[in-house]
């Protein structure tokens, strides 16, 4: 009988565990479509595109998707109808929101489009609330009230769920979120948005926002949900996304491949793969490599070579010793193992596979795996011909020059040569 991994992997990360780090019931928030395209370095992509991306989170049964800010003007007045007509005729699963300033004429707009389509959109209508923001629009806290309250009576006028967003709120005052929290909630906001807009958040930060802001709902004694949204300046959205699900947030945030202003939002597909991982998502994860590269494809952004899971690297090597032990579990036929002995993640789960170059750090195995691949006989010629070019190299050789060097070595058959 053969081991299972779980017979000769020891997970420290479930050391002391007796139930799942992150209780059933959250929510995921796809903001692709809206915060993802305010990347000066994107292209806006086609409706046709937009549309592909919808079903794409549809399939991975994505919960909530952030259609668009109408207030922005006609054609994201276009875009968002066609989308949220789109989720109604194919009678998705995945529920629409619209961000919105704070703006009678922005939350009109949204009215005006679930009026249009008869669905019902969530109005997520934000404010900038830290005090340089203050500063720099001189605001006070009275006008800053009378914002939300206006925005919250409009949006519950028209009947429409309406979630409060505080921009910056890593960075508020305890005593102006408070006022805004309850004002907010006082008029009719179902859910806070705690908005880490700059990606200042430390995990202290966030745990800290998140026993503040329970405390202010308490006091209301409103059934109000909290979400978490998360910017990645100093590389730390995805795991404070995932921090806030195992404290409690009803909802994260997160766009594919992380596109976002800066250096871009939470990589939602980081988070699904390591909610994945982490054995509480339960849905399948196989449309999840095709939905990577229609952003990247949509949006004019490369995955960067060493992109997790997804990147040209995430399951490459050119290491001897690395490419001798994978080498060895596929002998045993063992492609599970293969993915496990060198990889956190299972290439195969995602549609990948484990890929082995040839390069200036490689060993017979790399050489062997390659010659097996392409259907030619491992022999000692042909290996020290390969290796004897990969040592002079300063780079993974091509395929190309793997050719080449076995031609010159009278290795390679007259069906393979260049010429032929």
């Amino acid at each position: 009988m053969s081991a299972t991994q779980s017979d000769i992997i020891y997970d420290w990360n479930e050391l002391k565990r007796d139930a799942p780090p992150i209780r059933p019931g959250f929510a995921l928030v796809d903001e692709t479509l809206r915060d993802g395209i305010q990347s000066p370095s994107i292209i806006n992509p086609r409706i046709d595109q937009k549309l592909e991306i919808l079903h794409c989170m549809e399939e991975l049964s994505i919960d909530v998707l952030d259609v668009g800010l109408p207030g922005a003007g006609a054609l994201a007045v276009s875009d968002v109808t066609r989308l949220v007509e789109e989720i109604r005729d194919q009678k998705m699963r995945i529920k629409p929101n619209c961000a919105a300033r704070t703006h009678p004429s922005d939350i009109t707009a949204v009215a005006d489009i679930s009026q249009k389509t008869g669905v019902e959109i969530e109005v997520c209508a934000f404010l900038g609330s830290s005090p340089v923001r203050q500063l720099v629009e001189n605001w006070d806290i009275a006008h800053m009230t009378r914002l939300v309250v206006d925005a919250a009576d409009l949006a519950v006028r028209h009947q429409l769920p309406f979630s409060f967003v505080t921009e910056d709120t890593t960075r508020a005052h305890p005593d102006t979120l408070r006022t805004l929290f309850k004002a907010a909630i006082d008029h009719g906001a179902t859910r806070l948005i705690l908005c880490d807009t700059v990606g200042h958040a430390t995990p202290d930060g966030l745990a800290n926002l998140l026993e503040f802001a329970r405390s202010v709902v308490g006091e209301t004694g409103a059934p109000v949900e909290l979400d978490w949204h998360g910017h990645n300046d100093r590389g730390l959205a995805v795991p404070l996304c995932l921090t806030a699900l195992e404290l409690g947030f009803d909802r994260v945030h997160g766009t594919c491949l992380g596109v976002g202003e800066r250096v871009g939002n939470a990589s939602i597909d980081q988070i699904l793969l390591n909610l994945r991982l982490l054995k509480v998502w339960n849905h399948s994860l196989s449309g999840l490599r095709n939905y990577v590269e229609v952003v990247a494809r949509s949006y004019g952004v490369p995955v960067p070579y060493n992109y997790p899971a997804f990147g040209s690297d995430a399951f490459r090597t050119a290491t001897g010793v690395h490419a001798a032990a994978i080498a060895k579990a596929i002998k045993l036929g063992r492609r599970d193992l293969a993915d496990a002995v060198y990889s956190s993640v299972p290439a195969h789960d995602l549609g990948c596979r484990q890929r082995i170059d040839i390069g200036f750090y490689s060993g017979k195995a790399n050489v062997e795996v390659w010659l097996i691949e392409h259907d030619l006989e491992p022999t000692d010629v042909r290996v020290q011909a390969i290796l004897g070019r990969a040592k002079m190299a300063d780079a993974t050789l091509t395929e190309a020059q793997i050719l080449e060097a076995l031609d010159r070595a009278g290795a390679l058959p007259a069906s393979r040569t260049p010429q032929a």
